[in-house]
This record gives C-alpha cells, sequence and structure tokens, in this order.
C-alpha cells in the first residue's frame, strides 16, 4: 500500500489521463441536459435517494452530485480508508446529516464523549434536532447505551483540552450502536478512527483539510450504506458543499501531510516550552500528557493544537490574547497562520457549567511560521502579565 503522502497527491484523480487534464476541472454547473425523460427520471430517482450516480447517467442537479465534489470525497475517503465520504456546506451541516441520519428509525438517543466541540456540545444539549443526550466519560459509555441509542459521539484529541479517547475501547463499549469520531483536530494523517471500530468519521474540513482559511465545509468518512443514508439527507435537505469548496479542499489534500507535521513540530516545541513558564499552570498537548499511550498507538503523532492555562483566569487569559501581534486571535484551526482563541467565552460559550473550559485556558493552532518567532510573540505577550 502506498504511503499517506503519496496518496494525498494522487487520490481522486483517477479520470484526469482520460479527461487530457493535469488539474481536476471545477465543473460549476447548477443543472444538467437530459438524455431523454425516462433515463433522466432514473438518474434523479436514484440520486435523491442517496444512490451514487449510475454509470453513464447524468447528474441532474448540483444539488444531487456533482463531480468536482465527488473527486474530492473520493481522495478523503482513500485518505481515511474508507469506501466512502459525503461532503457538506459545513462541519455542522455535516454533523446535522449524520444525527437526521441516525435517528430516522425513531430511536433518538446519543450518547456523547466530554469534551466536543463547542457547536456539537451545543446542538446535542439543546435537542434542537429531536435528540436526546447523555454525557459520559468514556468508561460510562456501555453503561449509558440503551434500547433507544442511535449513535455514540466522541472528538479525539478533544476540543480544546486534546483529552485523548481510546477509539477501540470506545468501540466495544458501543456495541452495535454506531460509533461517530470527529478526526478534525487529528487528520487522517495522524489518525483514521474506523481502523479502530469508529463506524463514522466527521471532519470540518474547514480547518486542517482546506488549510488555508478560505473554505466553509464539512464531510463524512464512512461505507456504503452509510454513505447512501448521508447522501439521500443532502439532497434533501441542500446542505450542498459548492464545487469550488471541493476543488479548493481537494488541491488542499495534496499538502496535508506535510502541512501537518511540520505544524506539529512546532507544537511540540511551543508546549515544551510553555510547560516550564512561571506564568503558566497548565499545558494540554498530547506531547506532554498521554496516559494511555494512544499516540504511537492510535495516533502517529500529538497533533498542532495545544492550550494552555494562565494564572488569573479569564483576565489573564484575555491581557495575553490582547498582547498576541504575530499570532492573530481568531476562532478555527488548522491553517498555515498561527490562531490563539479564548474558547469560554468564543466556541465553547454555550457548554454547560462544569463542562466549559476553564476561565484561564487559550487553544493555539499552530501554524507553519517559525517556532521561535511564535515562541517569542508569546514570550512578550506573556510577560505582559507582571
Amino acid at each position: 500500500m502506498t504511503t499517506v503522502d503519496t496518496r494525498a497527491v494522487h487520490a481522486g484523480r483517477a479520470d484526469l489521463a482520460a479527461l487530457g487534464v493535469h488539474v481536476p476541472p471545477i465543473d460549476l454547473s447548477t443543472t444538467n441536459p437530459l438524455p431523454g425523460v425516462v433515463d433522466g427520471g432514473h438518474a434523479y430517482e436514484t440520486l435523491a435517494g442517496g444512490g451514487p450516480l449510475p454509470p453513464g447517467a447524468t447528474a441532474v442537479y448540483q444539488r444531487l452530485w456533482n463531480p468536482t465534489v465527488a473527486r474530492f470525497e473520493t481522495a478523503l475517503a482513500d485518505l481515511e480508508g474508507t469506501t466512502d465520504a459525503v461532503a457538506f456546506a459545513s462541519g455542522m451541516a455535516a454533523l446535522t446529516a449524520t444525527l437526521l441520519a441516525v435517528t430516522r428509525d425513531g430511536r433518538r438517543h446519543v450518547v456523547a464523549v466530554r469534551p466536543l466541540y463547542g457547536g456539537t456540545d451545543h446542538v446535542l444539549a439543546t435537542g434542537l434536532l429531536g435528540t436526546t443526550v447523555t454525557w459520559a466519560h468514556p468508561d460510562q459509555v456501555a453503561a449509558a447505551v440503551r434500547p433507544d441509542t442511535a449513535l455514540v459521539v466522541a472528538e479525539t484529541p478533544a476540543n480544546p483540552t486534546l483529552d485523548l479517547v481510546d477509539i477501540a475501547a470506545l468501540a466495544t463499549a458501543a456495541g452495535d450502536v454506531p460509533l461517530l469520531v470527529d478526526n478534525t483536530v487529528a487528520t487522517p494523517v495522524l489518525q483514521q478512527p474506523t481502523r479502530h471500530g469508529a463506524t463514522l468519521v466527521l471532519h470540518s474540513a474547514t480547518k486542517s483539510i482546506g488549510g488555508h482559511g478560505d473554505v466553509l465545509a464539512g464531510v463524512v468518512a464512512c461505507d456504503a450504506d452509510w454513505a447512501a443514508r448521508l447522501r439521500q439527507v443532502r439532497a434533501l435537505t441542500g446542505a450542498v458543499l459548492h464545487p469550488l469548496g471541493g476543488y479548493l479542499l481537494h488541491r488542499g489534500l495534496q499538502t496535508l501531510p506535510l502541512r501537518v507535521r511540520a505544524q506539529q513540530a512546532g507544537a511540540e516545541k511551543i508546549a515544551g516550552w510553555l510547560a516550564d513558564h512561571p506564568a503558566v499552570t497548565r499545558v494540554h498537548h498530547p506531547s506532554l500528557h498521554d496516559p494511555a499511550g494512544l499516540v504511537g498507538r492510535q495516533m502517529s503523532g500529538p497533533g498542532s493544537l495545544l492550550a494552555f492555562e494562565v494564572r488569573g483566569g479569564i483576565r489573564a487569559a484575555t491581557a495575553v490574547a490582547d498582547a498576541c501581534q504575530l499570532i492573530t486571535h481568531a476562532v478555527s484551526l488548522g491553517g498555515v497562520d498561527t490562531l490563539v482563541q479564548h474558547p469560554a467565552s468564543l466556541t465553547h460559550r454555550p457548554v454547560e457549567g462544569d463542562a466549559r473550559p476553564a476561565a484561564g485556558l487559550l487553544r493555539i493552532s499552530v501554524g507553519l511560521e517559525d517556532p521561535e518567532d511564535l515562541r517569542l510573540d508569546l514570550a512578550r505577550a506573556l510577560a505582559a502579565l507582571g
């Protein structure tokens, strides 16, 4: 089998030579000419029902299928080691489609392992989509599963504290219940959850997969049966990814392994330096804290996201974020430039009570800048605390 580096460059491009092109074309067509009433009707029925585009059939309409988006889906599935992937207009659209797909048979209970991305936590806590939730630690999941449980949800490494969850153990605890793992932080370069028993793998493709802060998208990697269910939800709800977004994401995959490893190396240096800083009370990064030994067994590396807690709570955290000059104060992660944010005030503001991140915790997504330049910027910002 070829390495992830090689597959990232070539995946989803098998048809280009026959087309006589080197770069994947962008098909912006919103509608497609039909070969006839009967054939067009059959294609529409297949695609609206979640099926793949039949060989030789027309795509009918962009909401049902698009070749540019499909190439990205093929490539992402290749990297995740799944047969299929289904792309959406955002990470939250992908999560919403998944919840609709798993609950359509009447089961509406979800078991969720905190911490999770704040948007995921929020939609589950509100029950906006008709689900109910039981929050559980990993060792409580088996006991939390009920006859009406439709899904178990976890994120590893978790956002924002970088807690690691043993996916294989969680899959065992979930039993016959589908397990959704958010793999946004690790990316398929460092971790492939289905190899450890996950059923569905969620990405906010806006983050590392796009990698440049210029495309909003989500994607779920899965088997053919789940892909059909997700495509049907996508077709009926319209949460489609624009073809230009599909093109940008497919292009982003080509450099994903290089970016992830370079950003990870920077994150390890920054985490180690912060761990010895007198103004810092705790650093969250798998290179420093991995009690179950999952780095090297489940993940091939600790990743590029880290968090740290400063003395003085929210006032101190605010002062540090405001004092950064090279590092941008902004939400999101996985881009080429380094970002800092205060999760309790922003992405995780809706999270309830004790589950909300600590008031003094700042999250840093390490980019591709020289780590020494980032260290100096943080040193100046932390010095402002006195």
